[in-house]
């Protein structure tokens, strides 16, 4: 079992920057891997960002925020992060914390465990 908890939301302006957190519990977390989706108002949850188990040696990004976007992990941590910048009004949505053992991709399903999501708001 593994419990996420995501934080570092809140409303910020376009342009702005904003990075997320999300603490995991238990001892095996370097053998998940970790991505970072987000849902917008009435749309479905989205792919942004993921990142491979162990030293997080690989990483993937939805088209719409690479070259903005960076996920990193910190084992010793047990966290995983998603720094943000030059938002814009359309990164606004619940972000959500996501692990898959020994796995990481693009693809929802294949996630075990989910945080409760952090809220994200981007004005223009």
């Amino acid at each position: 079992q593994v419990l996420l908890v995501e934080s570092g939301g809140g409303s910020v302006q376009s342009g702005d920057s904003l990075r997320l957190s999300c603490a995991a519990s238990g001892r095996t977390f370097s053998s998940y891997g970790m991505a970072w989706f987000r849902q917008a108002p009435g749309k479905e949850r989205a792919f942004v960002a993921a990142i491979k188990w162990g030293t997080g040696g690989g990483t993937t990004y939805a088209d719409s925020v690479k070259g903005r976007f960076t996920i990193s992990r910190d084992n010793a941590e047990n966290t995983v992060y998603l720094q943000m910048s030059s938002l814009k009004p359309e990164d606004t949505g619940v972000y959500y914390c996501a692990a898959a053992w020994l796995y990481y991709s693009p693809l929802r399903q294949r996630y075990d465990y989910w945080g409760q999501g952090t809220q994200v708001t981007v004005s223009s």
